[in-house]
Formats: structure tokens, sequence, C-alpha cells
């Protein structure tokens, strides 16, 4: 029997070596964000004086940071290969609920909407899971449902519930440091959640096969439920807060919220077909799409939030087409 042998003298080792292609594919799709990212702040940096200023920057990370919570949520969704339509109303409900706690009591503000938002993921989840129906039907059922909730809570809109001036609920959502800390800290438990634990290999093992992921006796739908749950009670604690730094609950704001979290976990290298992804790279999307909405704010505000929508739909489109063509290069070697 002959057998193949390289100048190393190893034999057989061309037929396990990576091509170029497969080298470079997985590490476009995980750092492409952060790299786009860094050349847009040092070409904004270059060409600005206002952008790197600290009122600025405190702007893009105080003003945003609760809305963050949604794209890692979304990012434990979306690696099992599902979808969660219903973020945005959850934030919206999310605020409502703690605005309302807040006035009988901080730790009211804060268990109330943590509650309903994990009740409300758990169904979700059960649905998907155990029911076995589409993720994009059943969330979009979660998006209305929960819209027509708030509604109800507040009298059609016709009540909004503020946080009294000197609650310490407010001071959970003030200055910049306090929502920045509290992301922070939320992003790395989910990092570590994701990257350290059987859940986290499950997730990513059935977006990748589903399957082959029951086969080897992984616990796939308790897995899926927990990752509806997280989702739910994120969007809600990011409501709450958001809630407290805004001193009422806003019925108007969410709208599109989960649009905005589905393209920065995508652009952040996750495969919207689930199996693959990271909360490091979702990371670098947030930020990406805060900077680049910060710039065409500053630049072309004449146009209003529907130039931004149009920019996350285009990134969103690009970079889904990047991640098809990449996954093609690699059966293709």
């Amino acid at each position: 029997m002959t057998s193949t042998v390289l100048a190393t003298g190893q034999p057989g080792a061309d037929a396990v070596r990576p091509s170029l292609g497969e080298r470079i594919a997985p590490r476009i799709q995980r750092r492409g964000a952060l790299a786009v990212l860094v050349l847009v702040v040092a070409v904004a940096s270059a060409t600005s004086d206002t952008f790197p200023t600290w009122s600025n920057i405190s702007s893009i990370l105080g003003n945003n940071a609760f809305v963050w919570l949604l794209a890692l949520g979304m990012t434990f969704v979306i690696i099992t290969g599902g979808i969660d339509l219903s973020v945005g109303s959850m934030y919206a409900l999310g605020g409502v609920l703690g605005a309302y706690g807040s006035t009988h009591g901080t730790w009211l503000a804060i268990l109330l909407p943590l509650a309903v938002g994990a009740a409300w993921g758990t169904v979700q989840g059960l649905l998907v899971a155990r029911a076995r129906m589409a993720p994009f039907i059943v969330s979009l059922v979660g998006l209305l449902g929960l819209r027509g909730l708030m509604q109800a809570v507040t009298d059609e809109g016709a009540t909004t519930y503020l946080v009294p001036q000197h609650s310490a609920f407010r001071s959970l959502g003030a200055g910049t440091w306090t929502p920045v800390l509290i992301v922070a800290v939320l992003f790395a438990l989910g990092a570590l959640l994701l990257t350290r634990t059987r859940f986290g290999a499950t997730l990513t093992a059935m977006g990748g096969n589903e399957n082959a992921a029951l086969l080897l006796g992984l616990p796939v739908a308790r897995a899926k439920v927990l990752a509806y749950l997280l989702s739910g009670t994120l969007a809600a604690a990011a409501g709450a807060l958001g809630g407290a730094r805004l001193g009422s609950g806003v019925t108007t704001i969410g709208i599109g919220y989960e649009l905005t979290a589905i393209a920065s976990v995508v652009i952040g290298g996750t495969l919207l077909t689930g199996g693959s992804g990271s909360v490091s790279g979702t990371v670098s999307g947030v930020l990406l799409l805060a900077v680049i909405h910060n710039l065409i704010d500053h630049y072309f505000s004449q146009y209003g939030s529907a130039f931004t929508d149009t920019v996350n739909g285009a990134f969103l489109a690009v970079v889904v087409l990047m991640q098809t063509l990449l996954s093609r290069t690699q059966q293709l070697e």
C-alpha cells in the first residue's frame, strides 16, 4: 500500500491539511465586523473633530447600552437556527412594567418585568421546541400579542407611568457608566454561558444539525426553551432599565428594535441559519451599527430614521450574502 509523503515526512498529511479557503472563511465570518469597526472608527476619527470627543462617545455607549441586550438574547436564539421577533415589543412592555413597579418599590420594578419576560419567553420556547411550531410564526404572534398587552396595561396609551424622582430604580439607568457596566457584565456572563457550559455546546450543535444533536443524546428541547427564556428575560430587563433611564414607561418605543438586534447579531458573524456564532462577534456588530448610526445622525440628520433603517437593511443583506458565499466556498473546498 502506498501513501502520500510530504516534505514533513507525514504520510497522508495532504488529505487533512485545510485549504486556504477553509482557513480564511471562518476568520472572515468571525472577525469581519471587528475589522470593519476598527476601520470605520479610524476614518471617522481622522475626518471629524467631534466624533472622538467624550460627549459623543458617551452618547454612543450610554444611550444605546440597554438596547444591546436584545442582541445578546437574540444571539442564543439565532445560534439554534431560530428567530425572536417579539423582543422589540417586550422591550416596550418591560419599560412600562418597570415604571409601574417603581411606584410600589424598587424590587417590584425589577422583578415584575423579569418575571413577565421569562414567562413569555418560556411559552414561546415550548411552542417552538415541543409543539414544533415555526419560530417566525411564534415570535410574530408574540410581537403582536405583547403590543396588545402593553396597550391593555396602559389603557391604550392613555396612562403613562412615571418613575419616582428619588427612586433607587431610576439610578440604574442614570449616567453613562452605570448602563455600560451593567451591559458589560451581562455580555461577559453570556459569553461564558455560550462557550463554557454544556448548554452553549448544545445550542451550537442543534443549530448545526438538530437530528445529529438528538442522536448524541443532547437535551435539545430543554436548551431551545432556555434560549427563548433568556431572550425574553433580557429584552424585558433591557426595557425596564431603559424605562429607568427615561424616567417613564414609554409605549411608542421598541418598534423595529427586533430588526436592529437581528442585524447586529448577523453582522457580528452569527450564521442566520444557526450552528455558529459568538457573543464577542455580537459586541462587534452592535458597536459597528451604533457608530454608523452616530455618523448618519451627524452627516445625514435631515433624512431621519428612514436612512438608518436603510443602512441596517443594506448591511444585513451584504453580510448574509457574504455568509452564503463563504459557506459555498468551504463546501467546494
